[in-house]
This record gives structure tokens, C-alpha cells and sequence, in this order.
């Protein structure tokens, strides 16, 4: 909601430049939908790991700290 009241609010003040954002989120999106699959990615392999890792002492019952 915010960042559409501050979009109306660039396309009042300074309409080429809102206009030019209109046009190149959507391409921005695109271009960088790889990296968020990645990181997706990345962060699954990461929970992969650490519950491998974690395994025998969850198998063993032993219940993490609360620090």
C-alpha cells in the first residue's frame, strides 16, 4: 500500500522517471529471479545439512538448550 502511495506520489512529481520505474520492475524481477531460486536452493541444502548433522542426538533425545 505504501509503496503505491509513493509511486503516485513520483508519478506526480516527476512523472518520466515514474513511468521509466513502471517499465523496469518487471524487468529487474526477471533478470533476478535466478539469483532468488538459488538462494532458495541454496537455503534447502543448508536445512539438509544441518538436520543430517543433527540427527543422532535427535535420535539420542537430547532437546536443544533455550539460551
Amino acid at each position: 500500500m505504501w509503496s503505491f502511495l509513493l509511486w503516485l506520489i513520483l508519478l506526480v512529481l516527476c512523472w518520466p522517471i515514474a513511468l521509466l520505474a513502471l517499465v523496469l520492475y518487471p524487468l529487474a524481477w526477471i533478470l533476478l529471479l535466478p539469483f532468488r531460486l538459488i538462494g532458495i536452493t541454496v537455503d534447502a541444502v543448508f536445512a539438509l545439512l544441518k538436520g543430517l548433522l543433527f540427527l543422532p542426538a535427535r535420535i539420542l533425545g537430547v532437546r536443544p538448550s533455550r539460551a
